[in-house]
């Protein structure tokens, strides 16, 4: 194991952490008793206490008791982020059971696997998702269904409403017209308000650290998408490691913007402030005008996001306009924040974007960049307890300080394996000196102030006649562009070459940068083998729902492409 990231190591934060030994719901019922009057959500100007939010959290686990939710089930969480999402979580962990995380993108087939795959028989759902769920009922995958509309959790006077399609909705399309008259009620399907009032008081708890708490399930690019099977001692790791390495105190006050079924924002921006006492001001769709004026109104001081919100934010028209004084720290990860963004960033706001890096087997993050000594482009140092190595990818040698090799990672956050597969979950994993380190397919290494860095994917790599060439080295690069505001680099079929590199660009509004400009620039800027040989100009990228840009679907595209020409 290496020390060399303890010299950099975040002033006065011991190495080690002791994980609370209990259940991740018992964390809200103790901020709850501690802060009951406590401002735990603002929601487009309604506001809800912790002691009225853990009152739903304990009325919804009764609804789900009484549905026939035991210890150890899984129910699916289908919705926006929302209160109701916070609060369907907190009662699902309540109610002893495990919580299966949907994007709100998945539609029937995606939503039948999961329920499938995990026998969940209970799902909790946004009003204007029951259209996509309900059919599970009619077909047996489902018995039960609870709807909830995120406006009636907001103040519907408020200036800063809900995107219109969700501001006119409400619990009664669900019991009666349904969601654009659709006729959504019926056999199996709950309203919120229904459920709140009609059922009993949950069972005790009897939920520990051992039992299952979360499986998030990774993005399926290829084939069906895989559960990750988190116990809540693994979920609990995280929660703690960001409440002392980001400081969440009573004090803060946390703008969420990232997407709670994904393990990023699950953990740095629901369960780790409401472990501490934070208030959340929450968004269910990302807006970056909306954002600024939560920011000014609730003197937000803590921002968590994504690389393409900054981006998105730098380059609103009316940028000068924002306030954004009272924001204290800014980080986030999923992809590398480029060298010119997080310039520009300091510049206007004199603020660090401090990066990590994790993964949904992980429960979110493994490593971070210590506040007071973050690098761009950065995964940061390894956090409280991981034993983090780069090991050669022919070998498999454990390799030293500068050299290139899979990162494999030994944690209290790595997860059980994946959910009813062993083969999927013993091809991930290696024992080194008796230890059990998760593979994790990344490229990368360390410096000598144990640093990481990621190169790449394994399985991204491109080999154009023989030159490896990483991807988000170039786009990286690419984003120095003046022009370019997003770039997303694949490897293109070349007969010639085996691969070429080819960049799919999204241009600065207003800009009219040409093919032949992009390519000459990269030519003076990279290695003439790293620069792209052709350049397609797109309005946006694909992102999946947690804002990552989907690189294989333009790859795949790419392949098909080539293929009809052969």
């Amino acid at each position: 194991m290496t020390t060399l990231h303890y010299q950099n190591w975040p002033h006065g934060l011991p190495h080690h952490l002791e994980v609370p030994a209990q259940s991740v719901a018992q964390n809200l019922i103790d901020t709850a008793t501690r802060l009951p009057d406590k401002v735990a959500l603002h929601y487009y100007g309604a506001q809800i206490t912790y002691g009225q939010l853990l009152d739903q959290v304990e009325r919804v686990a009764g609804w789900l008791q009484s549905r026939g939710v035991t210890r150890g089930d899984r129910v699916l969480l289908y919705l926006q982020n929302s209160p109701q999402w916070i609060i369907g979580y907190y009662a699902i962990l309540r109610a002893d059971a495990a919580v299966i995380p949907v994007n709100p993108m998945n539609r029937e087939a995606e939503l039948e696997h999961l329920a499938t795959d995990t026998d969940a028989r209970v799902a909790i759902t946004g009003s204007e998702l029951v259209d996509h769920i309900q059919p599970l009922i009619g077909s047996g995958h489902l018995d039960h269904i609870l709807a909830g509309a995120y406006a009636d959790m907001a103040d519907p006077g408020s200036d800063i409403r809900l995107p219109e399609a969700l501001a006119t909705l409400s619990d009664t399309d669900v019991g009666g017209a349904g969601v654009g008259g659709a006729g959504v009620g019926g056999a199996g399907v709950t309203r919120w308000r229904d459920a709140l009032t009609e059922a009993p008081a949950p069972g005790p708890h009897l939920a520990g650290s051992d039992d299952l708490a979360v499986i998030p399930y990774s993005s399926g690019t290829t084939g069906n998408p895989k559960g990750c099977t988190h116990r809540h001692r693994s979920v609990q790791a995280t929660i703690q490691a960001y409440i002392h390495w980001s400081t969440f105190t009573e004090d803060e006050t946390l703008l969420a913007v990232l997407p709670f079924f994904h393990v990023t924002g699950m953990q740095n921006s629901m369960n780790a402030p409401l472990a501490a006492g934070t208030s959340i001001v929450l968004m269910t769709r990302w807006d970056r005008d909306t954002a600024a004026r939560l920011i000014e109104r609730h003197r937000v001081t803590m921002f968590r996001s994504i690389t393409t919100m900054v981006i998105d934010i730098l380059n609103a028209p009316n940028f000068a306009s924002y306030d954004l004084s009272s924001l204290t720290s800014m980080g986030g990860g999923g992809a590398a924040m480029p060298e010119a963004v997080a310039d520009k960033l300091k510049q206007v706001t004199g603020l660090e974007f401090i990066e990590g890096y994790g993964l949904s087997e992980a429960m979110a993050a493994t490593h971070i960049n210590p506040p007071d000594a973050p690098k761009m482009q950065c995964l940061g140092i390894p956090i409280f307890d991981v034993d983090c190595r780069i090991l050669d990818l022919e070998t498999g040698a454990e390799l030293g300080p500068n050299e290139a090799g899979e990162i494999v990672t030994h944690g209290p956050q790595i997860f059980d394996g994946y959910w009813r597969n062993q083969d999927a979950t013993d091809a991930v994993f290696i024992e080194i000196e008796g230890k059990r380190f998760f593979r994790t397919g990344d490229i990368g290494y360390y410096d000598d102030g144990g640093y990481f860095f990621m190169t790449d994917r394994v399985k991204r790599m491109i080999n154009a006649s023989g030159f490896k060439v990483w991807p988000a080295e170039v786009e990286a690069l690419m984003h120095r562009h003046p022009d370019i505001v997003e770039a997303c680099v694949i490897g293109a079929p070349d007969p010639r070459r085996g691969e070429t590199v080819k960049a799919y660009v999204v241009p600065r509004a207003g800009a009219t940068p040409t093919e032949a400009d992009v390519i000459a620039w990269c030519h003076d800027t990279m290695a003439a083998y790293k620069c792209p040989r052709s350049v397609v100009f797109v309005d946006t990228l694909p992102k999946s729902g947690s804002g990552k840009v989907m690189w294989k679907e333009l790859a795949e595209r790419e392949k098909d492409h080539a293929a009809q020409l052969t």
